[in-house]
């Protein structure tokens, strides 16, 4: 019953932060699942990214009713991501991760700063004509789809920034279409890591009412800031997310040794 409490208030928390700046809440969800719930690390990014796709769905639909979300981006980063999420799972249940944490991190960091000064670059973020950034953001989506399948995140910590500084997107916009792509790139991802047996079934039914409650209530708060202070916002969580994953230590074993161990 514990374990059960502990799910839905993760499931909630990582809900309302998701949905008000954009992300899957995989950087909330995991770190709290392996730290109070005492799951196993591989289990943990499984079981995320299977609840990620309720908050593709909450927060999408509430980003959409707003006319944010951006259909023709959401396809290009939707598509390649799709396709690479099941390889991330596959790297996720047989290889250690530390070396790609501690290159997501700078990536992180670097495109924290980016956005950070986003109001002194002027139009340089839209130059880019409209088939270029759909293509920059099917690369992007390529990269995501991996790293949503090996970390169990949703991937808007990358999405986000791309549509911003490559097709100029508003932060509102960005957000909104980042949550829907998380729904088909989620589920591929998802789906590997169940077959694998790193989706715990029970958690995830506790976590997912949580998630879907917390998203539409964090995607309708958002609609009531501005621009400039939800972008901090993204920013200060970015950075705190990517300083985090430069602190990775190297494991002794990969991932999946640990849960045949467990």
């Amino acid at each position: 019953m514990k374990k059960n409490l502990l799910c839905i208030g993760i499931g909630l928390t990582a809900g309302i932060f998701g949905g008000l700046i954009g992300l899957g809440g995989g950087i909330i969800m995991v770190p709290l699942l392996t730290g109070l719930v005492k799951m196993d690390q591989c289990r943990a990014h499984g079981t995320s990214l299977a609840v990620l796709i309720f908050t593709g769905i909450s927060g999408a639909v509430t980003y959409g009713l707003h006319g944010q979300v951006n259909w023709p981006a959401a396809l290009a980063l939707a598509v390649p991501a799709v396709l690479t999420a099941p390889a991330g799972a596959l790297l996720a249940d047989r290889l250690p991760d530390w070396k790609l944490k501690r290159a997501f991190g700078l990536f992180l960091i670097f495109c924290s700063f980016l956005l950070l000064f986003k109001p002194l670059l002027g139009d340089v973020p839209g130059m880019l004509s409209r088939p270029a950034a759909l293509a920059a953001l099917a690369v992007t989506g390529t990269f995501t789809g991996f790293l949503s399948g090996l970390m169990g995140v949703g991937g808007g910590t990358i999405m986000v920034p791309a549509m911003i500084l490559l097709a100029g997107f508003s932060q509102h916009g960005a957000q909104g279409t980042a949550l829907m792509v998380m729904v088909p790139a989620g589920a591929t991802g998802a789906f590997t890591h169940w077959r694998l047996g790193n989706v715990d079934h029970v958690s995830l039914a506790c976590m997912a009412p949580g998630i879907l409650l917390g998203a539409y209530i964090g995607g309708s708060a958002a609609q009531t800031i501005p621009d400039d202070p939800l972008r901090w916002l993204f920013v200060v969580v970015a950075i705190y997310t990517g300083w985090r994953y430069l602190r990775a230590i190297k494991p002794d074993v990969a991932c999946d040794a640990d849960i045949q161990a467990s």
